[in-house]
């Protein structure tokens, strides 16, 4: 556990030796489900933290900003310069927020099977038509904690400098989207045409939880992403923020 704030600790686990990698799950508001050393990208030191008011952690309900302070307040506490921020749906969006406002901390982004920054009604109906056909995968979360990160979510997503940002943001971006995912792709894509240093790619035949149902599939897809981002990583003495 590590104190983020007087009274409020994290859960925070760690597995391998490497390049530091902070690994996002979704929601928002899940438990910390790839916590498992069975599918940690060998070849990087990955650390795990499960978010504010879910599962082992203290806190409750809070928003993206008080998610990224909790972010920066780790890193900070482990002495770590800078990490690759790995993110799984929900993770990925966070992931792309936190390269955007910590640009110097973030070394580079993974962002596995994420929404994206919209609120579209066709996506939506994509989605909707697309879940009795969904493999279920059972993960805690907390009800309260989902819908106060997603409230900050919109909030976040209309903020007119926010496209601005991220074409200006000096952090490598890989998006991966899930073949068979419910989730339609496309912001995804537009996330990689948009970033300076983005690029996209789908994994044939998956789901959008792979990380479950085709472990091996999850551990040679990031471990990939993680090495191709890193090579296209610019020195941190060049970013600012």
């Amino acid at each position: 556990m590590i104190e983020v704030e007087p009274g409020t600790s994290l859960h925070v686990a760690v597995y391998g030796r490497g390049p530091d990698v902070l690994v996002l799950t979704g929601g928002p508001g899940c438990v910390q489900y790839l916590e498992d050393e069975e599918i940690a990208p060998p070849g990087h030191r990955c650390w795990y933290v499960e978010p504010r008011g879910v599962g082992r952690s203290g806190g409750g309900a809070h928003s993206m900003e008080q998610a990224l302070a909790d972010l920066e307040a780790v890193r900070e506490l482990l002495a770590v310069e800078r990490w690759t921020v790995l993110g799984h749906s929900w993770g990925c969006d966070l992931a792309v927020r936190y390269a955007l406002e910590h640009p110097s901390s973030v070394a580079g982004v993974v962002g596995v099977a994420g929404h994206g920054p919209h609120r579209d009604r066709t996506w939506s109906a994509a989605y909707e038509a697309g879940r009795p056909t969904e493999p279920a995968v059972e993960v805690e979360w907390s009800r309260e904690v989902h819908a106060s990160l997603s409230a900050s979510f919109d909030e976040w997503i209309h903020q007119p400098g926010l496209w601005r940002d991220l074409a200006d943001c000096p952090v490598p971006m890989r998006f991966v989207a899930a073949g068979q995912d419910i989730r339609p792709s496309w912001p995804l894509q537009q996330l990689a045409a948009v970033v300076p240093g983005g690029s996209f790619t789908t994994v044939a035949d998956v789901p959008h939880d792979f990380w479950s149902t085709h472990p091996r599939v999850w551990v040679g897809t990031v471990t990939d992403a993680l090495r191709s981002t890193a090579a296209a990583a610019r020195p941190a003495d060049s970013i600012s923020g």
